[in-house]
């Protein structure tokens, strides 16, 4: 390992805003938050209270603010710029590389954004960290596709990462794909028509003129990511779907997925790119 991904592992160890495989958090978001705001430089999971809203009186209910999780946020832009938008909403970003983490959480502390934090570890670990319904929105910002048929249940949209996020996903909670991959856009459409989820918005190209004076333009979709402005796959074009995980996802309908994304064209996996030197850098 590098020398400076060192001295950024060993930053985040003592920021506050970044946890690392927390144990315990399901629950106590809001009062994580709580705590941040106040600038304690010592904060105790044990002795976080545990949210139970709907135990409590209406006021403290009305206290409890939205959470939104960024999954495999990379740097964290979205987490910290969406944080800038919305004071009275909280956001986690969550992934397993440190040293990008390290970006996000350093920008946060700058900017005083008592209402951003990260959590480092593995996505398929995530429900160990959030209770039910303790997450408004899930975004998941450009993702690898996981082009090969061979690892589809790899992808963040795959029914089996969806079934996790539904541990702790609100009601209805809504998810937002940001991606360059025609494939994974596709792909996430697919899941979506084959379980009969309610799709919102899909637009095969986020930054035209046309979709960006429309009513359909979520102002959050102009905050962009460092791996967008790389343009990795060279299309010049960002797909985007917002939905709503609103229905049961039985395992059996798994096979027949199977069975359509094996006729989806497959192009370029990331590792040739990463071959040709177009790989995101670290």
């Amino acid at each position: 390992m590098g020398q400076k991904k060192l001295i950024k592992f060993a930053a985040i160890k003592e920021y506050e805003n970044v946890l690392e495989y927390p144990q315990g958090m399901p629950g106590k978001w809001n009062a994580f938050f709580q705590e941040l705001a106040k600038d304690n430089l010592n904060i105790s999971i044990d002795d976080l209270a545990i949210n139970q809203a709907e135990k409590n009186s209406a006021e403290n209910a009305t206290a409890q603010k939205p959470l939104v999780l960024e999954l495999a946020c990379g740097r964290g832009e979205y987490a910290v710029g969406l944080g800038r938008m919305f004071a009275s909403q909280n956001f986690v970003g969550l992934d397993l590389k440190g040293n990008r983490i390290w970006k996000g959480a350093s920008i946060a502390n700058r900017d005083g954004l008592k209402n951003v934090a990260f959590v480092r570890t593995q996505i398929d670990q995530v429900t160990q960290y959030f209770s039910k319904d303790e997450v408004s929105e899930i975004w998941i910002t450009f993702p690898d596709p996981q082009l090969r048929l061979s690892k589809a249940k790899k992808r963040l949209t795959h029914p089996k990462f969806l079934r996790l996020y539904q541990q702790f996903l609100k009601p209805g909670g809504i998810v937002h794909l940001k991606t360059d991959s025609p494939n994974l856009y596709q792909f996430t459409k697919t899941v979506i028509e084959l379980f009969g989820l309610s799709l919102i918005t899909s637009i095969d190209d986020l930054y035209s003129t046309a979709f960006m004076q429309s009513e359909k333009w979520d102002e959050r979709c102009s905050i962009k990511t460092y791996y967008e402005g790389l343009n990795i796959a060279s299309s010049n074009r960002i797909h985007y779907i917002q939905f709503k995980l609103d229905k049961e996802l039985p395992v059996e309908l798994d096979e027949k997925l199977k069975d359509i994304i094996a006729e989806f064209e497959v192009t370029e996996t990331h590792e040739s790119l990463a071959r040709n030197g177009k790989q995101a850098m670290e």
